[in-house]
């Protein structure tokens, strides 16, 4: 993979150049991308693209990705569906402005599953090309497995950054609830949708997040103390697969030796009712927001797409309202569990990418997350049984996004060592 700071280390260093770089990925994008599909749009000539102010700049003119659910002024978007084929936004999002102000260079737009919900896209995981990438941000997390790009943008409405970071084996960061704006991203949940990133590691995505947020976020694992981790084992709607759990263990025998304090945590009663609630805010805001599309459109949507927006829009406003209550309570529950922990540490997904493109995975260990608006980060590093990626959460209070990077760049050192 390509590390942002390596990158940058690099061309400061005069061991490369701009032109090397752009070289080196414009054949790595030549050789993987044909099988890989991660880009629905890609325009490589813009590898080069950039003036002395990007190239200047805390980035450096170094390409990225933007995931086809966010408007770009200069490259088409399709939020994954043909009813936007060849629609072209007169305005970035906010985020692809403040990552070229920050030096960034846009080269391609990567592929979303529809309308960033569960039928999923043709793009391949990069690690075992049968298997999914996982979604809804499978094109960015695919490519920078690939090698094709550093870094690249998705979006979490339920586990769309963590899951797809497990699967492909890449570092990835949801920041706190609008820690990013959200503005020029295509809705589907107003209060769910959140902008994350994915790089090779966990200090690349703290670069990036630093250099365009403008806050102080960077991180070194090897500097960062042992945080105090509270492991979470049950409680979520599915189970997690033995491979899985068999890595939980070692990531917490690790953790621990490496001198990290490591505690059991169940999850209360209000984070339980909160996560069985959060179909309902997703679908119900669903509804509302490609109503529409679903409209007008109809015919053009998936069925996985449709009947969800069907029970969406059939789902009482009492009901609506009673969840977000719910929500709002699992919210102040949450902040409690941190009186002595620093994180939570969960497996990112129940198991290893699944085999096949028909479906992209479960995001059972994310959505409870996503609804609070709590940050976390996927520490890739381990793998199951046949070599498949397997990635551990870490989530942090609200508002401690400083923490989920330091504690996940100390966890991803200690499972290299």
């Amino acid at each position: 993979m390509l590390s942002v700071l390596a990158l940058l280390a690099d061309i400061e260093a005069g061991r490369t150049t701009r032109a090397a770089i752009a070289a080196r990925i414009g054949e790595a994008i030549a050789e993987r991308e044909p099988e890989l599909q991660a880009f629905a749009h890609l325009e490589t000539e813009r590898l080069l693209d950039g003036d002395a102010a990007a190239a200047a700049g805390p980035l450096g003119g170094l390409p990225f990705g933007v995931k086809d659910i966010y408007d770009t002024f200069d490259m088409p978007t399709t939020y994954g569906s043909p009813i936007y084929d060849g629609w072209r936004p007169l305005s970035d999002a906010a985020v692809v402005t403040m990552t070229r102000r920050a030096g960034g260079i846009p080269v391609g737009k990567t592929r979303t599953t529809e309308f960033a919900y569960l039928q999923p896209t043709v793009t391949r995981n990069p690690r075992h090309p049968g298997h999914t990438p996982g979604g809804s941000s499978s094109g960015s997390a695919a490519a920078v497995g690939a090698g094709l790009l550093p870094f690249a943008f998705g979006t979490q409405t339920a586990g769309s950054m963590m899951r797809p970071g497990s699967f492909c084996g890449v570092a990835a960061v949801k920041p706190s609830y609008r820690l990013l704006p959200a503005v020029g991203m295509k809705t589907f949940s107003w209060n769910l949708d959140t902008v994350g990133l994915f790089a090779a590691t966990i200090a690349d995505c703290a670069y990036v997040l630093s250099a365009i947020s403008g806050r102080h976020l960077r991180v070194d694992g090897t500097d960062c103390a042992a945080p105090r981790i509270g492991v979470v084992r049950s409680g979520f709607s599915v189970e997690a697969e033995p491979a899985m759990c068999e890595a939980l263990e070692t990531a917490v025998r690790k953790a621990e030796a490496a001198g990290a304090r490591v505690t059991a945590v169940d999850l209360p009663a209000a984070l339980l009712d909160a996560d069985r609630v959060q179909p309902t805010i997703m679908e119900f805001e669903g509804a509302a927001s490609l109503a529409h599309e679903m409209d007008r459109h109809r015919g053009q949507l998936s069925p996985k797409l449709a009947e969800a927006l069907l029970r969406g829009g059939a789902i009482p406003v009492e009901t609506y309202d009673a969840a977000r209550s719910t929500a709002h309570a699992g919210r102040r529950c949450f902040e409690t569990l941190f009186s002595d922990i620093d994180v939570l540490l969960t497996p990112s997904a129940p198991g290893a990418a699944p085999a096949g493109l028909g479906a992209t995975g479960s995001p059972a260990f994310n959505r409870l997350f996503t609804l609070i608006g709590a940050p976390t980060v996927n520490v890739p590093g381990l793998t199951d049984p046949a070599g498949l990626p397997l990635g551990m959460q870490l989530a942090a209070r609200f508002g401690r996004d400083d923490m989920a990077l330091r504690a996940g760049a100390w966890l991803e050192a200690v499972l290299a060592d």
